[in-house]
């Protein structure tokens, strides 16, 4: 177990074993490290190739946790996305948040926007110090796309790029401030929720849903809680003044093209790029459409810039 501390922020990461596809391919090895932001361990994971050309940050949604989002692993299928940008020279790392995968949540049982926002800038300035200041790109998904607006619109200095997917804030109207209970519900999961993101007929295999939905209940057996939700109406999208990608699947009936719009053309910066992703729903990373994904990020990664 290695540990460094970092301005107040402690690091632990374990090396776990790389493993071997079905094709003979070595897969990178899978490392957690321990991010501990404001007394709190995150739980942080990692796939890279031996020099990686650069480092994504990949951002879970409200549901579940990093790695049956991003490192799904089915026998005879390609789908960690992970492993899928790893092959085109890029790092990438996927955290955890609080009460989500291995990060417990802390000692209220809640999550906030705020705490989301405030948890993401303590693990890019770790990265950060990590690299000598080298800026990752970063890639929220779903409810991670909100929390990593939220993050970058405040600490613009410690990306290079930000990526948003299945945005489904209608930032055109306000989230109304509502009462919670005292303590969390701590409502279990369910295998209906776990596939319910997978629209589109075809576009992925019954063993891949069947893997996911396994993986998602081992990792996310209790559904996190949420409270303080009116704090999303400090997103601001002319305040997002680094290089943008905004990813639509055309099937996403979470993220529809009206919001996506309404982001788009409030974004405060003038690099941005808007691409729908052709057959793709929610889980368009998981799917057939995952190339052309993959391909999106890449190529807006990479472009030439003035």
């Amino acid at each position: 177990m290695l540990r460094v501390r970092i301005a107040g922020v402690i690091a632990a990461a374990t090396l776990l074993a790389s493993c071997t596809a079905e094709d003979g391919h070595e897969r990178a090895a899978l490392r957690q490290h321990t991010v501990e932001v404001d007394g709190h361990p995150l739980v942080v994971w990692e796939k890279s190739p031996p020099n990686p050309v650069g480092t994504i940050v990949l951002l879970h949604g409200r549901t579940w946790s990093a790695l049956p989002d991003f490192d799904l692993q089915v026998p005879g299928e390609d789908l960690s996305l992970m492993d899928g940008l790893v092959e085109r020279g890029y790092a990438t790392f996927a955290p955890d948040m609080r009460g989500y995968g291995k990060t417990p949540r802390d000692s209220t049982g809640w999550l906030t926007p705020d705490r989301a926002a405030k948890d993401m800038i303590g693990i890019l300035e770790w990265l950060g110090a990590q690299s000598n200041g080298e800026r990752p790109a970063f890639l929220g998904w779903s409810n991670g796309s909100t929390i990593a607006h939220l993050a970058i619109q405040r600490r613009p200095d410690l990306v290079s790029s930000l990526m948003l997917f299945g945005y489904w804030r209608d930032l055109s109207a306000d989230a109304v401030a509502s009462e919670f209970p005292a303590e969390p519900d701590r409502t279990p999961t369910t295998a209906a929720a776990a596939a319910s993101d997978f629209i589109v007929e075809g576009s992925i295999s019954q063993a891949a849903i069947d893997a996911y939905v396994a993986a998602a209940l081992a990792a996310d057996p209790v559904r996190t809680d949420w409270k303080g939700l009116h704090q999303w109406n400090e997103l601001d999208a002319s305040l997002i003044t680094v290089p943008t990608l905004l990813l639509q699947g055309v099937h996403d009936p979470i993220a529809p093209t009206n919001r996506q719009a309404t982001l788009f053309v409030n974004l405060g910066t003038d690099d941005r790029e808007w691409v729908v992703i052709p057959g793709g729903d929610h889980a368009a990373f998981l799917e057939t459409p995952r190339a052309y994904f993959i391909d999106a990020i890449v190529n807006f990664i990479e472009r030439d810039r003035p």
